[in-house]
């Protein structure tokens, strides 16, 4: 849909308003079917219902989705698209909304249809009839909210859940015209097809997708070679239409002016790490790595060093490095950022410990305890389906793991000791949904962040989550926090550990070490 050119598009909204035309001169002139089709026979009233359980639902219906009742859900819908960063979509939603109620009411006025005789007495209506300005409404409403969830839900199953409920919904209001003998059928079917118009004039006109984030802002000098090599990482298995995505970022960097990049495929056995060296050794001058946390960490460790740039394109459940970057969760806008943004050098840190290979880093947070529980005892199957929800219900299920008994050494000092159910070291501060779990932690500063915390009870969740939140810097047993550019941590028993969201099996050790600026990595400008 989004992706339609403008002719195509065109066409669509030319069609729906070549019908709409033909049913209004229909309305307008009497013609004969389309009459006996309102009119339903005789009596033409059996269109209407007469059943008190059905008119009161039916009138909730009618009052939820008038014109004030579309106006609030317009502004939230606007609004929301603000707050998330998307200004040309709220811009396309107001004014989809706004062109679609004026033209309604324009035609209202200029056919001059009255409504059926046999509308229900209660709140009668005296408005003219054609076309149905709630059918009208609810059409347009429901496109925009499909554009909406076609340009930022990417979980096939959510998106035809929500495609069925917006779907749900415009029948609903359409059949309430006419149970309520509001309407005419033929009144609801002109609403139907002008919203739909509307909808399509607006993408032909005015697309939603944002513009590149570097065209209002100054031309960085090029640093593209006179012969640039584009390479692309992709873990196939984070996409449901690979083919789609290939195409958007083949003519999103032809548009930058990058030749057609090189693809790269993950696969179980390699996750990311091949791919970069393959990609470093054809002479890449940018590669793209599109996956979760894991797949990122392997192509920045890989490629860190060498002074290639990465531009990484979220498509995992947790993005943590992405969201600590201020890189967009929205696919287009993250290849945007990755093809015309300006590079960063960040930290990386080492990793090493019992049964922990050489050569391993995170790029996110390492962690042993309760949040390695969590990574550990994640369904997949689940995950697959509801993405982060999985990781909540493991979360429940893990909530009073066992404390662990730990000594803790920072730049090569004496261990201390500690009890704690999570210990989590970040070379990031946030979390999702930006909980600042580390919130003095810097991605570039050369330090590591640790907190340990320490719950006795499952009420002490409670002050736990208000002080992390609240940002509290005091630190006791519930709460200990330490920084350094070296920490080891040694439990007394074997613990889950993970690594960037990976689980990495249990062990006693994880010494970590911050490696300062190792990576190159595209951000927005």
């Amino acid at each position: 849909m989004l992706d339609r050119s403008r002719q195509v598009l065109l066409g669509w909204a030319t069609l729906s308003f070549l019908l709409f035309a033909l049913v209004t001169a229909a309305v307008v002139e009497g013609w004969g079917p389309v009459a006996r089709f309102d009119e339903r026979g005789s009596p033409a009233a059996k269109w209407a219902v007469d059943s008190d359980w059905l008119i009161h639902p039916l009138r909730v219906v009618e009052v939820v989705f008038a014109t004030p009742g579309m106006t609030i859900m317009t502004v939230v819908v606007t609004l929301l698209m603000l707050l998330r960063g998307h200004r040309r979509a709220a811009a396309f939603t107001a004014g989809v909304m706004v062109v679609t109620t004026a033209t309604y009411t324009l035609i209202k006025a200029l056919v001059g249809r009255s409504r059926p005789d046999w509308q229900l007495d209660d709140a009668l209506l005296s408005s003219k009839s054609f076309p149905s300005g709630h059918a009208s409404a609810v059409t347009a409403l429901g496109g925009i909210l499909i554009v909406l969830v076609v340009m930022l839900v990417r979980r096939g199953s959510v998106r035809r859940l929500l495609y069925v409920l917006i779907g749900l919904m415009v029948v609903v209001v359409c059949l309430d015209r006419v149970l309520l003998g509001r309407h005419f059928p033929s009144d609801v079917v002109g609403g139907f097809l002008l919203g739909m118009g509307m909808v399509a004039l607006g993408l032909a006109v005015y697309s939603p997708l944002p513009r590149s984030h570097a065209e209002q802002l100054p031309v960085l000098p090029s640093a593209l070679p006179s012969q640039p090599n584009l390479a692309v990482v992709l873990n196939p298995s984070k996409l449901e239409d690979v083919g789609e995505f290939r195409h958007i970022v083949t003519t999103m960097a032809t548009e930058a002016g990058w030749p057609t990049p090189s693809w790269l495929y993950t696969t179980v056995e390699d996750p990311g790490t091949g791919m970069a060296e393959a990609a470093a050794v054809a002479g890449a001058d940018l590669v793209l790595v599109c996956g979760g946390d894991g797949t990122v960490r392997e192509v920045c460790a890989e490629l860190a060093g060498t002074g290639i740039p990465i531009g990484i394109i979220p498509a995992g459940t947790g993005n943590l490095l992405a969201r600590n970057l201020d890189i967009p969760l929205f696919l287009r806008a993250a290849i945007d950022v990755a093809l015309t943004g300006q590079d960063r050098a960040i930290d990386m840190v080492r990793v090493s410990g019992d049964a922990i290979p050489d050569g391993t880093h995170f790029m996110v947070m390492a962690g042993m305890g309760f949040d390695a529980a969590i990574m550990e005892g994640v369904n997949e199957d689940i995950k697959a389906k509801v993405g982060w929800i999985a990781y909540v219900l493991s979360a429940l299920k893990s909530l009073m793991f066992p404390a662990v008994r730990a000594e803790i050494s920072v730049d090569g000092g004496e261990f201390t000791s500690h009890r704690a159910r999570t210990i989590v070291v970040g070379n990031v501060g946030y979390l999702q949904a930006g909980m600042p779990l580390l919130p003095d932690a810097a991605i570039d500063d050369g330090l590591i962040d640790l907190v340990l915390l320490h719950p006795r009870r499952f009420l002490s969740w409670i002050p736990l989550a208000f002080r992390v939140l609240a940002k509290r810097p005091r630190t006791d047993e519930l709460v200990n926090r330490m920084t350094g550019r070296t920490i080891v941590v040694r439990a007394s028993a074997d613990t889950p550990r993970q690594l960037d969201g990976d689980s990495i099996g249990p062990g006693r050790e994880l010494h970590m070490e911050c490696i300062h600026g190792r990576v190159l990595v595209r951000v927005p400008r």
